[in-house]
């Protein structure tokens, strides 16, 4: 008795949903990212309007001054959806995590100069209320954005700034006993050096246009302090003075940024060449909430650099510039 096996080839009916087919040019294969975000927003059928706010509808793009044609044009080209985000942070959390334990193994954070120590903690621990701000932020604009492809990397941003303040939290906790943190929050909430960034964090929870929340937070506020703190600081200052362990401590900071600059910077050139009248906006932002940001981070550069904190702020300023000029915005 023979059996013969025939190869049977089933062409599907459609390549994808009608909703994705619409935004990316017909019927044609669509990517995981693609069919997790494109054509999902909710638009119709809404049963109220939000009470605390009743000159809009739940999810409405007036919400922002910035208007665009098609806001899924706003989409992430690091192409992140639940799945891919949730694989590359476990990869990089098993990263972190071997650094804390070769770092604890070998004693290296007990090899820290009592200055360097100190250091660290004085101008590290603080900010990790800093990135809980980042995370609030984030939330906030989650629940007031338009379109699946701006509100999806958000929540992704809001918690991958969470998972920071634990670092530091976790840092803290490695150098010191626990009544550090309580010591780090004290600053935070009283210190002269901590208050005009505080101050900055909590001027931006009342900002109410969502396009708005973007850009202060994660193209301005976090455009200036990682490259000062993380590059600067952590990399080159304490490093050079035999802080190594610190900085294998805080390197999923560094790496994390690249990531996210190339969401941010992907919405910001995008949103900017639709109209003149975009990119007139987001540069006035910009130039506003980056001179409130430099001054809200002279303190802690004087604490961090000494008497060379106004040649490193200038430094990432020129950079921060450089950065906005590419994508369109004039600063």
């Amino acid at each position: 008795m023979s059996v013969e096996i025939k190869a049977v080839e089933i062409k599907p009916l459609r390549n994808t949903f009608t909703n994705v087919a619409e935004l990316i040019g017909g019927d044609k294969p669509a990517s995981r990212y693609q069919e997790a975000t494109l054509g999902t927003q909710a638009q119709t059928n809404m049963h109220y309007r939000p009470t605390w706010e009743p000159g809009f509808e739940l999810f409405d793009p007036r919400r922002s001054a910035i208007q665009m044609r098609e806001w899924y044009d706003l989409r992430d080209p690091r192409q992140l959806y639940y799945s891919s985000w949730t694989i590359q942070r476990a990869k990089e959390q098993e990263t972190q995590e071997a650094n804390f334990d070769f770092v604890e193994s070998r004693c290296l954070h007990l090899s820290l100069s009592p200055e360097v120590k100190k250091l660290a903690i004085d101008v590290l621990l603080p900010l990790r209320h800093a990135a809980w701000g980042a995370n609030m932020n984030n939330n906030e604009l989650c629940s007031r954005a338009y379109s699946e492809v701006l509100i999806s990397p958000a929540i992704m941003q809001a918690m991958d700034n969470l998972g920071i303040a634990q670092y530091l939290t976790r840092l803290g906790l490695m150098l010191e006993e626990p009544e550090i943190l309580d010591t780090a929050k004290a600053q935070w909430m009283n210190g002269a050096a901590w208050q005009p960034l505080r101050h900055l964090t909590e001027d931006s929870f009342v900002i109410r246009d969502f396009m708005e929340i973007f850009l202060v937070q994660n193209f301005v506020v976090d455009g200036l302090l990682y490259p000062l703190i993380y590059d600067r600081f952590v990399d080159d200052s304490l490093t050079s003075r035999g802080g190594s362990a610190v900085a294998m401590l805080t390197s999923f900071m560094p790496l994390w940024f690249t990531q996210s600059s190339k969401w941010v910077d992907g919405v910001l050139k995008v949103a900017a060449a639709e109209s003149d009248e975009n990119k007139a906006l987001l540069s006035q932002w910009t130039s506003h909430w980056r001179d409130r940001t430099i001054t809200a981070l002279t303190p802690i550069a004087t604490m961090a650099f000494g008497d060379q904190q106004e040649i490193m702020l200038n430094e990432v300023i020129e950079q921060f510039n450089a950065r906005a000029r590419k994508l369109g915005i004039d600063v």
